[in-house]
């Protein structure tokens, strides 16, 4: 195969001519690599993984340490004293990106004072043509790029590099190939747990690059991803959360198919203490039966994370979100009529093209009326390649930070009245770690992702306790450990 950066900058012949050999081992032999380093120096090798973005990213970097360690690297605590430098990139908004070439210039001056340093970027920025174009014109101490279809072949790639090629570039455009399973997976700690299952998107939303960068939607078996969640439960773990661009289109282009529904009963069907969570839903594929079913599993959480995107029928038609604001607070009304308690959140994009004060006091009246737990709000950043670049955009941008503001207020207010609601109340909560308002204090969250603060033993981490609320904040509610409460 060749392996070159695709755009208008980039040559085909700076490609690197990469003929994959099926019966190479390249795992064992940078590992090898490895071994003799350490055995000339006594120090073993020590690789540096940065991340940006969401949490397919933390999932992806997790197999990329796996890799890592597989080929015989240890984890550096910084880039300063690593001998390997990665950045798996996020490409969803311009100001991620932004940060992550920002970042890159430092790898200049660690480049110059380590000459055996080995740098990369990877991920969905580098899936971009356009992106990969630049940083292979402009960055030249980068040696690795590589898009997110390239991240099962990275041992291959890091091989070929310490082997004595310049530069390695990786931007494969189409992933047809069967899902990788035989990747191994580095997780920190034995709480919680990211389990992707199904990968890409079928949607193209027109704000939205994730169909180019990731691909289309493609399902892990059933079997695989039960076997895993047994792994991890019978390993410790407490909470298990579900990951896929749309997780309510789970099972499609499985032979026979199966849905998101069946897989969570599958799941919850396992035995041991802990929670599932899941994200994220696209409206539209968002049924019944999957309300039911999260009503009918004790272990499923009682939050749903629902993007709304916008309370406009106008601008969520151009969007090509393929649901009315009218059919998703039916949803919501369903879901809130049939599982008690539960808590909703949701993305909303300011700005987007065309948008009027009246399409967003629309946005401001759904909000009203769903009352979220919290949101994720963004103002609407262009991405080169999707259909809403070339929409008409009048509003300025000062018309969308007033717009931004207004919307944080309003739903400043209702997370404080939410919050404010709880104390006086007890609460079941996991203790993921040490709290960040005192010594002594505990964080952990509710089922309904209430980040909660409270008094309680080191003990308490990785376990379930009861937490009686007695202060309500800003960004979370505080407590104390209820004396002899039940501990799960």
């Amino acid at each position: 195969m060749i392996i070159y950066a695709v755009g208008t900058t980039v040559k085909k012949e700076d490609a690197i001519n990469i003929i994959p050999n099926k019966g190479e081992n390249f795992t064992r032999l940078v590992r090898d690599y490895n071994e003799d380093i350490f055995e000339k120096t006594g120090r073993q090798p020590l690789a540096f993984v940065r991340t940006f973005g969401c949490q397919q990213n933390v999932s992806d970097s997790e197999k990329l340490k796996g890799m890592l360690f597989a080929m015989g690297y240890a984890m550096a605590q910084g880039p300063e004293t690593a001998d390997l430098i990665l950045f798996n990139t996020c490409a969803v908004r311009e100001n991620a990106e932004e940060r992550v070439l920002g970042n890159v210039g430092a790898l200049k001056s660690l480049k110059e004072s380590n000459r055996g340093l080995i740098t990369g970027l990877c991920g969905c920025m580098m899936q971009q043509p356009h992106i990969a174009a630049k940083v292979h014109a402009h960055y030249p101490y980068v040696d690795l790029i590589f898009g997110t279809h390239a991240l099962g072949r990275f041992p291959e790639l890091l091989w070929r590099r310490l082997g004595g090629d310049k530069r390695i570039v990786d931007l494969e455009e189409a992933c047809s190939d069967p899902l990788r399973e035989d990747i191994p997976v580095s997780r920190e700690g034995n709480i919680g747990a990211w389990v992707p299952v199904m990968y890409g998107c079928d949607n193209f939303c027109t704000y939205c690059v994730v169909p180019f960068v990731r691909g289309r939607e493609r399902s892990r078996e059933l079997c695989v991803i039960l076997d895993e969640v047994k792994g991890l439960v019978e390993k410790g773990f407490k909470e298990i959360h579900l990951l896929g661009q749309n997780v309510n289109s789970y099972g499609r282009t499985l032979e026979p198919g199966v849905s998101f529904s069946e897989l969570l009963r599958r799941i919850n069907a396992i035995p041991g203490d802990f929670r599932i969570r899941f994200m994220t839903s696209h409206p539209k594929d968002c049924t019944h039966e999957l309300i039911d079913t999260i009503a009918e599993c004790e272990k499923v959480c009682r939050h749903i994370h629902l993007p709304v995107q916008s309370g406009s029928d106008r601008i969520l038609s151009a969007m090509n979100r393929r649901y009315t604001a009218e059919k998703y607070l039916s949803l919501i009304d369903y879901a809130r009529g049939k599982i008690k308690g539960v808590a909703f959140t949701s993305d909303i994009i300011v700005g987007f093209p065309g948008e009027t004060d009246a399409d967003f006091a629309e946005t401001l009246s759904l909000i009203e009326r769903v009352r979220y737990h919290s949101l994720y709000t963004f103002i609407y950043s262009k991405r080169e390649g999707t259909k809403a670049a070339l929409m008409e955009d009048p509003a300025t941008r000062e018309d969308k930070r007033r717009r931004f503001d207004m919307l944080t207020q309003i739903q400043r207010r209702i997370g404080q009245d939410i919050y404010d609601s709880l104390v006086g109340t007890t609460c079941r909560v996991l203790a993921e770690g040490p709290g960040k308002t005192g010594q002594g204090m505990l964080a952990g969250r509710t089922e309904q992702g209430v980040i909660v603060e409270f008094e309680g033993d080191e003990a308490l981490v990785g376990r379930f306790a009861e937490v009686s609320v007695t202060k309500a904040m800003l960004w979370a509610v505080a407590g104390k450990a209820v004396t002899g409460g039940s501990l799960f």
